[in-house]
């Protein structure tokens, strides 16, 4: 593995520690962003593994996750959606107001929950474990 994806895994799983002990604190917005994260910096590794370069944008590595493992057999559905849901987390908790704008107990233990399958993926399709 190249240093900068093996960079990436480093920062995803660093936020993957974080977001249970967030969430454990009652910051279930923190613990969301911090789920997103794990999984964005996961994706920035395979992206850069396989091209050589990943964007720096949000938009970019969701787009350049999807075009480069689409026809990779091992991610399903819940996989291959988990950065665009994930984002929507990011999203109420960077920029959202007012009531309603939290992210939930629920919905931040599911995102840990994914985060955690999602990474998991990540590190199978890079061939280590």
């Amino acid at each position: 593995m190249t240093p900068e994806a093996a960079d990436f895994l480093d920062k995803s799983k660093e936020f993957l520690e974080r977001a249970p002990a967030l969430l454990a604190q009652g910051f279930t917005d923190d613990a969301g962003r911090a789920a997103y994260l794990a999984g964005f910096h996961a994706a920035q590794a395979l992206i850069f593994e396989k091209l050589g370069r990943s964007p720096k944008t949000h938009s970019g590595v969701q787009s350049t996750f999807a075009r480069t493992t689409k026809d990779e057999p091992s991610l399903d559905r819940e996989m291959r959606a988990f950065l665009g849901r994930a984002y929507n987390l990011k999203a109420v908790a960077d920029y959202e107001t007012g009531r309603g704008a939290k992210v939930t107990v629920t919905q931040a233990t599911e995102a840990i929950s994914a985060a955690r399958r999602f990474v998991a993926a990540i590190v199978r399709l890079l061939g280590i474990e």
